[in-house]
């Protein structure tokens, strides 16, 4: 973890403000988690115990309609009494004199973030396959949440998903793009012309993968994590995202971004996307189609996050990262998205 600068966050006003909002006794330090490429997220801890948690935005000029604070603080605190499983929220803060931009503050969840192989590796096959289950068993409730009854009936429209996705995505592409890539624009325009018939509006949470899960030693899921790009929407594009960064034993993985899923005891893609099926009950047979998409929207993504990088609005990490791969991913998953459409 990394020590925070004042421009970071503002130790005494951020400290006052959650005094307001929780008890605790004593001072809080505050440390930037590295490996978050969006939002920054930071532990607010008191003489070594982690108490709270905090996400803000990037530093530096944001993208419109990105970096949401205010959304992720109310898609966690709507789910609080649902099946899906998220962090205690302790509250928003919109008030710039504290802090200079939105941030929110959530209870800390004592859990493993299984975001490499190093930490994949040090639990057991059992903890692997119920990894597993336990992905898509979670992503069954998200799914299976009343967006009325939880309150988030407005959140977004409830048709339209893929064209409102592309034409998001094309302007943070336009927006953030360091160099032509032709194939970013084909792909995006052969979705429009591609889109099978919508499933039933559902709360997509837009990232959903194992590094944005929290999991207990058995393999659990005990937090759903970064709800930055959630909204309403086609559920099988978050399936799509999943099995995205999904790694099956028998792949080299082309992009360096898959997920550790290829020790034993995982399951395999197959395996996921029928499990999705059969318990939801839906027809797998667009799933090329939203596995296609996951790809092209994370080529974008990946382009905002390189340009971040290169204009230093990550803050400083205790990670090395590989730029140049990072730029690559961006051409690589474009290109697999366009495979997966069998586009000439």
């Amino acid at each position: 973890m990394v020590e925070v600068s004042p421009e970071v966050i503002n130790a005494e006003r951020v400290t006052s403000w959650i005094g307001e909002h929780a008890e605790f006794d004593g001072p809080l330090t505050y440390h930037l988690i590295a490996g978050g490429r969006s939002n920054m997220t930071f532990t607010v801890e008191q003489d070594d115990q982690i108490l709270f948690v905090l996400r803000r935005p990037p530093m530096g000029q944001l993208l419109p309609s990105a970096h949401d604070m205010a959304r992720e603080h109310r898609l966690m605190d709507a789910l609080r009494d649902s099946d899906v499983p998220v962090p205690q929220m302790v509250g928003l803060c919109q008030d710039e004199e504290v802090n200079g931009r939105d941030f929110y503050v959530m209870r800390f969840v004592d859990g493993i973030v299984v975001r490499d192989l190093e930490i994949a590796s040090t639990m057991d096959i059992a903890a692997r396959q119920t990894m597993s289950e336990s992905l898509i068993e979670t992503l069954v409730a998200l799914h299976r949440v009343d967006i009325d009854q939880v309150g988030l009936g407005d959140l977004a429209k409830r048709s339209g998903y893929i064209e409102r996705q592309v034409k998001r995505w094309t302007g943070q592409w336009e927006n953030s793009r360091t160099r032509d890539l032709p194939v970013v624009d084909a792909v995006a325009s052969e979705l429009l012309a591609r889109m099978p018939e919508p499933n039933p509006t559902t709360i997509a949470h837009g990232d959903y993968r194992l590094s944005n899960c929290m999991v207990n030693a058995e393999g659990r899921v005990i937090a759903v994590l970064d709800w930055e790009l959630c909204t309403l929407g086609e559920p099988m594009a978050d399936l799509g995202g999943l099995l995205g960064y999904w790694h099956d034993p028998q792949e080299v993985d082309p992009t360096g971004d898959a997920e550790s899923t290829g020790l034993p005891g995982f399951l395999n893609q197959d395996e996921m996307a029928s499990t999705y099926a059969r318990t939801m009950g839906v027809d797998m047979a667009s799933i090329s189609y939203y596995r296609a998409f996951a790809q092209w929207r994370l080529a974008c993504i990946a382009e905002g996050v390189y340009a971040r990088y290169l204009g230093g609005q990550q803050g400083e990490q205790d990670e090395e990262i590989d730029l140049e791969r990072m730029r690559d991913s961006v051409a690589e998953r474009a290109e697999r998205a366009a495979q997966l459409l069998n586009m000439e």
